[in-house]
């Protein structure tokens, strides 16, 4: 049954886009559609189905978010949520305007349609594909992992997510048991176990996110025995930290943003086993020494710091035990 949908259009700069479309999830929103003028990367012609590109104007750092409300929802509650949200990151980010504006769609069934601008795409020799899609032939030598977009971030296609995914393929081993904090859909803990791992925990704020991770889950043979998914905020929550564990984890992955990992950083510690890898992304290039600085501060050595785009991954090991 279609239904009429509130259509909000934010104002915000290209440089706060990302951050702002997951903060925007974090409050419930289902999706969020991007409009900028940032040119295209090499990789992203590459991911186009179409022969001939669109002339994009120049940037001029404006970005517009546009996310939709059922006429059943709580629009108030939402907004107020997501103006919060918004004046909480001018501390660190240019957000830009944030001006609102509503209107209202018609009758459309806008749940679905999003599908249409979401293909399979590849990272490296990954297949990332959803449900509506098949494999085709010329694929079929690739690792397939099947993600959903929707109500949690995360599908691999971000940079992010793609720093992440490569530091994992380096350490991850037959025996590792990992730890991916904000799990999203769950892609970083299914991949582990793809390449090779034994067991993953995942743990995330948004309870989307744990439906999300469930069905991903499901579409890709993996089960509740290898996979564990919890509810929770682990820098601050002593039960989600007892469920966990301690001094259990080989790995643990931490795709957030900086000013998460921060906090983040010296109690994930407790979690990793002596020798064992600390993976964080989501870190914007002014904010990698922050970040180090968190990591030597809370006692691990730093292995690496790789980049992509203006995205920054920094992996540090925990000491041995002598």
């Amino acid at each position: 049954m279609y239904m009429k949908w509130n259509q909000f259009r934010l104002k915000t700069t290209t440089e706060a886009e990302d951050i702002v479309s997951g903060m925007l999830m974090d409050v419930g929103i289902q999706g969020v559609q991007i409009e900028d003028r940032v040119p295209l990367t090499k990789e992203d012609k590459e991911q186009m189905f179409v022969d001939i590109l669109p002339d994009i104007p120049e940037d001029d750092g404006t970005a517009y978010l546009t996310f939709y409300l059922g006429e059943e929802e709580d629009a108030g509650t939402i907004l107020g949520q997501v103006r919060r949200g918004l004046e909480d990151m001018r501390s660190y980010l240019d957000v830009g305007e944030c001006i609102i504006e509503e209107s209202q769609t018609e009758d459309v069934d806008w749940v679905n349609n999003w599908k249409q601008y979401f293909h399979q795409f590849t990272i490296d020799d990954i297949l990332v594909i959803p449900s509506w899609e098949e494999v085709e032939e010329k694929d079929s030598g690739r690792m397939v992992i099947h993600i959903d977009p929707g109500t949690a971030f995360g599908t691999g296609m971000h940079e992010t997510t793609q720093l992440c995914i490569r530091q994992l393929r380096k350490y991850v081993g037959p025996d590792t048991e990992i730890l991916d904090v904000g799990c999203g859909s769950g892609i970083l803990g299914m991949l582990a176990l793809k390449f090779g791992a034994r067991y993953a925990v995942g743990t995330d704020l948004d309870p989307c996110a744990i439906d999300a991770t469930h069905e991903n889950m499901e579409a890709n043979g993996i089960s509740r025995e290898q996979y564990e998914v919890m509810i929770g905020n682990i820098i601050d929550d002593r039960e989600v930290q007892d469920k966990a564990g301690y001094d259990r984890y080989d790995i643990v992955a931490a795709n957030i943003l900086a000013d998460v990992l921060v906090p983040l950083t010296p109690v994930i510690c407790s979690h990793l086993k002596p020798g064992g890898i600390y993976i964080t992304s989501g870190i914007i290039e002014e904010k990698e020494a922050v970040v180090v600085e968190a990591v030597k501060a809370s006692g691990l050595a730093v292995l690496e710091v790789t980049h992509q785009g203006e995205w920054v991954s920094v992996t540090a090991q925990k000491k041995q035990e002598n």
